[in-house]
């Protein structure tokens, strides 16, 4: 997949995630750094920064403590996926890979803008408004 069809993609998801938390982008630009990367290198990320030992498809790194309200800071973070677990997940789960992908970098943006999952009403709130922005783009939704 080229790389301006990664971009497409990113700016998709990230536009509904917007939408869906009401938040809005300050006068200026905000900056976001989304990095693809292979399975060896997140497992290595995933190792250092929480101790997990293993490949994971999405990590997100918060420039800054992050918040639900408020203005988005100019610079928001980084958003690390690993391809080849998306590529194996989506093909496992019978999913188009743009879908999950978008999936991905939408909860990554969550996570850079305040959201986790670590209780189940943090996890009920996160993932309702992730099934909303994919479903703004017309992706069915990915828990069911």
């Amino acid at each position: 997949m080229s790389l301006d069809k990664l971009e497409a993609i990113c700016r998709r998801a990230v536009d509904a995630a917007l939408e869906e938390t009401g938040r809005v982008l300050p006068a200026m630009d905000s900056e976001l750094s989304i990095l693809f990367t292979d399975d060896s290198h997140i497992q290595q990320l995933n190792a250092q920064w929480r101790g997990k030992d293993k490949a994971t498809n999405v990590l997100s790194f918060p420039a800054f403590a992050a918040t639900r309200s408020g203005p988005i800071p100019p610079l928001l973070g980084d958003i690390v996926i690993a391809l080849e677990t998306v590529q194996r997940e989506a093909k496992d789960e019978a999913k188009p890979f743009e879908n999950h992908l978008t999936h991905l970098v939408v909860h990554g943006f969550l996570h850079l803008t305040g959201f986790d999952h670590e209780t189940e009403k943090d996890a009920e709130e996160m993932e309702t408004i992730e099934r909303r922005a994919l479903a703004r783009l017309a992706i069915p939704d990915p828990y069911a």
